[in-house]
C-alpha cells in the first residue's frame, strides 16, 4: 500500500499536504476577527481534552498575551472568577510602574467575605506586575439594592469606583448558568434559588464580574444587575483594552452575549469554542 501511494504520489495522481493545527487556529482568529472587530487570539487542545485541560491552556495563553503586550503605565481591573484565578496563576513577572491592580466587584457573600478568594487573585497579579492592590470590600450582590446605593456615596467607596473608571486594561472571564462547570459565582453561594430562578425568568445567558446579561447582550429589566456590585457596562466599554478569556464550549452564549455588548476588544479563546461561535455567527449573517 505503501508502493502504490508513494507511486501515485510521484506521478501527480495524489498530492499530500499537511495543514498544521495552528494554521487551521489563524483561519478561525481571523474570521472571527473580522466578523467581530477585535482582536481574537485561538488557542488549540487536543481532541479529548477536559474542559480543566482546556482552561490551562486558554488561561496560560491569556497570561502570556497580556504580559507580553502590557504597557509598563497601565492599572489593570481583575474581575475575579475561574478563569481569571487560573490566568493568575500563569502569570510571568513583568514589572510596571505608576501601577495599580483593581479589584473590579465584590466577593462578599453571607457565609464568607470573598477575601480569601478574590484576595489570592490579586495578590497574584500584583506579585507579577509589581503593582499595589485596590480591593473592593463590598459584597458581590446586596441583599437590598438601597444598601448599595448609599454605600456608593461614601468616599473610601467612591475612590475605588473612580480606580475602577480610570484603569486602562480589564481581565475578565465570563460566567454562565449554563456552563458544564459552574463558574464562581454560580458553585460559591452568591445566588439563591430565586435568584437562580429570576435569571431564568429574565433569559441570563452570562455574566460579566457579577453584571448578567442576555444572548443579545441587553440588561434592562434584569433586577438583580440592581443589587450588583460589578462595573455597569458604561463604564467596562470605556476601558481601552478589555482582554476576555473563555475556554468551555457550554459558554457559547455567555460569549455571544458579551460580544453582542461590545464588553470584548480582546478575545482569547479555545480552538472547539472559537469554531462553534463562528458557525453560528456565519449562520446568522446568513452566509
Amino acid at each position: 500500500m505503501s508502493r502504490l501511494l508513494a507511486h501515485a504520489r510521484d506521478t501527480g495522481l495524489v498530492e499530500i499536504t499537511v495543514h498544521s493545527p495552528q494554521e487551521a487556529g489563524s483561519v478561525v482568529a481571523r474570521r472571527l476577527a473580522e466578523r467581530y472587530g477585535i482582536s481574537v487570539h485561538v488557542v488549540s487542545s487536543p481532541a479529548r481534552s477536559t474542559d480543566a485541560e482546556r482552561l490551562g491552556r486558554t488561561a496560560r495563553a491569556a497570561a502570556h498575551l497580556l504580559s507580553s503586550s502590557l504597557d509598563l503605565n497601565a492599572s489593570i481591573g481583575v474581575a475575579w472568577g475561574v478563569t481569571v484565578s487560573a490566568i493568575a496563576r500563569h502569570l510571568p513577572t513583568k514589572r510596571v510602574y505608576n501601577s495599580e491592580v483593581v479589584q473590579m466587584n465584590g466577593a462578599a457573600n453571607e457565609s464568607t467575605s470573598g477575601i480569601s478568594y478574590s484576595g489570592a487573585i490579586l495578590e497574584r497579579f500584583s506579585q507579577a506586575f509589581g503593582a499595589d492592590v485596590q480591593q473592593f470590600p463590598v459584597p458581590a450582590l446586596f441583599d437590598d439594592p438601597h444598601t448599595k446605593q448609599l454605600l456608593w456615596r461614601e468616599r473610601s467607596i467612591r475612590r475605588v469606583l473612580d480606580a475602577q473608571a480610570h484603569v486602562q486594561v480589564f481581565v475578565f472571564g465570563l460566567g454562565s448558568p449554563q456552563a458544564d462547570v459552574p463558574s464562581h459565582v454560580y458553585a460559591g453561594d452568591y445566588l439563591s434559588g430565586e435568584d437562580l430562578r429570576t435569571l431564568v425568568r429574565d433569559g441570563v445567558a452570562g455574566d460579566c464580574a457579577t453584571v448578567f446579561y442576555r444572548i443579545d447582550g441587553s440588561t434592562d429589566g434584569i433586577q438583580i444587575n440592581e443589587r450588583s456590585s460589578g462595573p455597569g457596562f458604561d463604564v467596562i466599554r470605556r476601558i481601552p483594552r478589555r482582554l476576555c478569556a473563555v475556554s468551555s464550549p457550554s459558554k457559547l452564549g455567555a460569549l455571544r452575549g458579551a460580544l453582542a455588548a461590545s464588553l470584548i476588544t480582546e478575545l482569547v479563546v479555545e480552538e472547539t469554542l472559537a469554531r462553534r461561535l463562528l458557525e453560528v455567527s456565519s449562520s446568522a449573517s446568513g452566509r
